[in-house]
């Protein structure tokens, strides 16, 4: 296949490499921290969990970083990205160790909940450069074999990390904060291997210099930046278009996640540890889409195009979703799990490298950062939406076929506008 021949001359890259070994630690370090927090909050015995908690928790986890991600944007636009790489991570390591100590300590949820929120803060910085680095050690005709093999590796190693968390909390008798732990030493290593690439080689292409701006300076420039970013992004319309359908997957797929949640915590199992380990089955199960994803995604790009692919994901959600996730029993819903996965990953694949080869390197920082700003609120929102529509055991056929709409109607909008982005 011209894929496996693609991904080999890609692998045979020093600096892709390298900056592959940098994701794959960091996510797997963060698919570690996200389910330790989740079994936490979610499935702890001594917890009543309800969907309005549930998208309490994430609101928590993930609105203040509709803030931070602009912020982040302008920054790494002027930050040298393997300098973020190294002391973000660095970073995320100590605040892992720290949050691991609330939790063995048993504090006041708020505390816990500003301590993770610590961590993922600097998640903005690293994700979004990682993205945003991406064309500095491949050659533009690379990208979307690159933005399989990458992201969707990522990914997989995120849920690789959640495995090894469930794993472990089995081994250790449930211990959540020396799951923590383990989210800081890979934190640690993936800081350490962002030593080999070199400072200067992922950008940005215009540095301003060592000196970083004051507090006053970085809110102007934030501020100026952003409205740049968004007036470039506005001028490249297959990238907004792009942007647009995805955040409306995310919400979609923050929808089905909290009703997963709820039916593998109540409706499917009697004890919390059943419910965590259907919840694990169910991210691995996902995860296999994402891998499928990353080896289809090449070929069917080539012949459909980037909006194209994007149209197909959305439609085959809108017609499987329902059809599998009304029955409201495990088999067909891990099912469509398998088939989000392989959609969501499959359009943001093509997303990214639609926004990667239409926007300028110059403001590529920023306008990632808003895509990961979309990505936070599509979630939460849907994950509100959840909570009013969910019973207390996650069996909502009202939120199912809601979800298989809107997934519908992108197909439809979408596909109007033409076969291909690129």
């Amino acid at each position: 296949m011209p894929v496996v021949g693609d991904l080999r001359v890609l692998v045979r890259l020093r600096d892709f490499r390298n900056l592959l070994a940098v994701r794959l630690l960091s996510q797997a370090a963060d698919g570690v921290y996200q389910v330790a927090l989740a079994t936490y909050v979610v499935f702890s015995p001594e917890k009543q969990t309800s969907p309005t908690a549930i998208a309490s928790a994430m609101a928590v986890l993930l609105l203040p970083y509709s803030v931070i991600g602009p912020f982040a944007g302008v920054l790494l636009d002027r930050w040298r990205r393997r300098q973020v790489f190294l002391y973000g991570n660095l970073l995320r390591a100590f605040l892992a160790c720290v949050t691991g100590l609330l939790i063995a300590v048993h504090v006041p949820d708020w505390l816990f909940y500003a301590s993770a929120l610590s961590v993922t803060a600097v998640n903005r910085f690293v994700l979004a450069g990682l993205a945003a680095s991406l064309p500095h050690v491949v050659e533009p005709g690379q990208l979307v074999t690159a933005n399989a093999l990458s992201p969707t590796a990522g990914t997989l190693a995120a849920t690789a990390g959640g495995a090894l968390a469930f794993l472990l909390r089995l081994l250790v008798g449930g211990s959540n904060a020396l799951v923590v732990l383990l989210g800081a030493v890979l934190y640690l290593a993936a800081a350490l291997v962002s030593l080999r690439l070199a400072i200067g080689l992922l950008g940005p292409d215009r540095h301003l210099g060592p000196d970083r701006p004051s507090v006053t300076e970085g809110v102007v420039l934030t501020v100026r930046g952003m409205a740049q970013g968004l007036r470039h992004l506005a001028e490249r319309r297959e990238a907004a278009q792009a942007l647009t359908a995805m955040t409306v997957m995310r919400f979609c797929y923050g929808a089905l996640t909290v009703m997963l949640l709820m039916l593998c915590r109540y409706a499917w199992s009697a004890t919390e540890s059943e419910g965590l380990a259907l919840l694990g089955l169910a991210v691995g199960v996902s995860g296999a889409g994402f891998f499928a994803a990353a080896v289809v995604t090449p070929w069917l790009v080539g012949r459909l195009g980037t909006r194209g692919w994007i149209v197909a994901c959305c439609a085959g959600a809108a017609v499987l979703v329902p059809s599998l996730g009304l029955f409201f029993t495990p088999g067909p819903i891990l099912a469509a799990a398998f088939i989000l996965g392989l959609a969501t990953q499959g359009a943001k694949i093509s997303t990214d490298t639609v926004v990667q080869s239409r926007i300028d390197d110059t403001f590529r920082g920023r306008v990632f950062s808003v895509y990961d700003v979309l990505f936070n609120v599509a979630f939460v929102g849907a994950a509100a939406v959840a909570a009013l529509m969910l019973p207390p055991d996650g069996t909502s056929a009202t939120l199912i076929l809601g979800v298989a709409t809107l997934y519908g109607v992108t197909a439809i909008v979408l596909g109007r506008q033409g076969r291909r982005f690129t």
